[in-house]
C-alpha cells in the first residue's frame, strides 16, 4: 500500500503533464476595435484551430487562415442558416490569408472548397452581449 500511492501520484502526474498541452486552446482575442481573430490552420483535409471556437457570440470576426498542406487549398465560409457565401478564397502553399466577416446568431460554417473537407460548423452562436 505504501508504494501505491507514489505510484498512481506518478501516473498522474505524468498523464497531466502529457495532456496539458493538447488542452490548452487559447480564448479568442478581440481587439480594440471590437473585432475577434481566429487562427486556422488547414491540413490536407482538415482545419486546426488555436483558439476555442465553441460559444462564440454574434459580432466582427477574422479568421486567419494559414496554408499548412503543402498544396492548394480553399477556404469557404458561409451564413449556416442560409448558406449565403461570407468569403471564399485559394490559398497556395504556405500562403496565409485573412477573412473578415460578420457572424450572426444564425451561425457560420467553414470548409475546404478544393481539399475534399467536411463542413466545420458553428452553429451555436450566442447574441453579442
Amino acid at each position: 500500500m505504501k508504494l501505491l500511492k507514489p505510484f498512481l501520484l506518478m501516473v498522474s502526474l505524468v498523464t497531466a503533464l502529457f495532456v496539458a498541452p493538447f488542452a490548452a486552446a487559447g480564448t479568442p482575442e478581440t481587439r480594440e476595435d471590437g473585432v475577434t481573430v481566429i487562427h486556422l490552420d488547414q491540413y490536407n483535409g482538415y482545419f486546426s484551430a488555436e483558439e476555442t471556437i465553441a460559444g462564440l457570440k454574434a459580432g466582427e470576426y477574422e479568421f486567419v487562415i494559414t496554408n499548412k498542406s503543402g498544396k492548394l487549398v480553399g477556404f469557404q465560409i458561409q451564413n449556416f442558416k442560409s448558406h449565403e457565401t461570407l468569403d471564399m478564397f485559394p490559398l497556395e502553399p504556405g500562403q496565409q490569408r485573412t477573412s473578415r466577416v460578420t457572424i450572426t446568431e444564425d451561425g457560420v460554417r467553414y470548409r475546404c472548397p478544393i481539399n475534399p473537407t467536411p463542413w466545420y460548423d458553428l452553429d451555436n452562436v450566442k447574441a453579442a452581449s
